[in-house]
């Protein structure tokens, strides 16, 4: 019996493993969006906060280096705990961050706001590849990947872009709030989809 359900769940995951891909891509375009939307604000939040060179630069590169530093580990919890679970921990730390940047009052909050925001990006990226090496089936993982690795130089792209067309609106808080709106839209996409995935 027990052999039986657990069959019919991975057929249930293979069946809606286009649309699995199509979550995993939107949760990492927010990864390549927030490394460079921020560059584009970074003359507001210097005159709104007075910030100095050294502070704006550690702004960009504590989301990088927290991110970059804790891949394999966040990895690794994944495979242990469960990689839909790692990416939905993942997305909610990645709203929250994103929610509550446009309430900083000073530099130092802004910094921990993107160490917070890279612990969330380490959370998703490595559990959007793993889901896709349990998901899709040796003929079709390659071109899964490729898409997978398309979407992510999106996101990269993507960022100065909406930057660009949101900074004639408003201050930096708006760049945060269309993350904000992305990643909540993210995580109605994970919640919806995330019963289909139980298997992996």
């Amino acid at each position: 019996m027990t052999a039986l359900t657990d069959s019919n769940a991975g057929s249930r995951v293979y069946a809606r493993r286009w649309w699995t891909l199509g979550v995993l891509c939107l949760s990492l375009v927010l990864i390549g969006l927030d490394n460079t939307v921020l560059n584009v604000a970074l003359p507001t939040i210097q005159r709104t906060f007075s910030a100095t060179a050294s502070e704006l630069q550690w702004m960009v590169d504590a989301y990088v280096l927290v991110f970059a530093g804790l891949l394999l580990t966040m990895g690794a919890l994944g495979d242990r705990f469960g990689r839909a679970r790692a990416l939905q921990v993942g997305l909610i730390i990645f709203a929250v961050s994103s929610l509550t940047a446009p309430l900083a009052t000073d530099v130092t909050q802004l910094i921990a706001i993107r160490i917070a925001m890279g612990v969330g990006g380490a959370l998703i990226m490595p559990s959007t590849l793993s889901v896709i090496a349990n998901v899709f089936p040796p003929a079709e993982r390659a071109r899964a990947i490729t898409i997978w690795a398309g979407v992510s130089g999106l996101g990269v792209g993507l960022g100065p872009l909406i930057g660009g067309l949101l900074k004639p609106i408003g201050s930096y808080p708006l760049l945060f709030a269309s993350l904000t709106a992305v990643s909540i839209g993210a995580i109605a996409c994970l919640v919806a989809w995330r019963p289909r995935i139980e298997a992996v």
